[in-house]
């Protein structure tokens, strides 16, 4: 089973996990990532008042979609459910939830971790935010793309 949304509005990611377990009966284990947007980190001027993902749909859906396909082979799943938020949130909102459902944890666990690695470094949305009133472009740091790197070595 395979969910993959994009959602314009916000979302209980509980009100999401809560149905995609109960739809994989004898799995070993569930892993769900859920990430908020970040408020004010230390050493960053103003208050973070608003984040926006912009995106081009066909693209970014269809992206969501393939990487899915992936991590539900590469990992041997019984289900992946990927929710991603677009447009205006504010602080603590969710923007994205990640939930793998396999046999066993490691499964479960790692494609959660090459998802997010993916979305966060490599993915199809043009992120800024909003602070004292102005907007400024966010790009991946070095960080994740180390992270993404990870997956590609042997």
């Amino acid at each position: 089973m395979k969910d993959v949304r994009l959602l314009h509005q916000p979302f209980i990611p509980g009100a999401l996990i809560g149905p995609f377990t109960n739809a994989h009966p004898g799995l070993g284990g569930v892993c769900t990532f859920v990430g908020e947007v970040r408020g004010n980190e230390a050493g960053e001027a103003g208050e973070v008042e608003r984040l926006e993902l912009l995106h081009y749909e066909p693209l970014t859906l269809a992206g969501m979609d393939e990487l899915a396909d992936v991590a539900l082979a590469r990992f041997d799943l019984m289900g992946l459910l990927m929710v991603h938020r677009v447009g205006e949130m504010h602080p603590g909102e969710p923007i994205v939830c990640v939930s793998a459902a396999a046999r066993h944890r490691r499964g479960a666990i790692d494609a959660v971790d090459f998802c997010m690695d993916h979305l966060k470094s490599a993915s199809w949305f043009w992120k800024r935010e909003r602070r004292a009133g102005q907007w400024r472009w966010i790009e991946p740091r070095a960080e994740d793309h180390s992270d993404l790197a990870r997956w590609t070595k042997l």
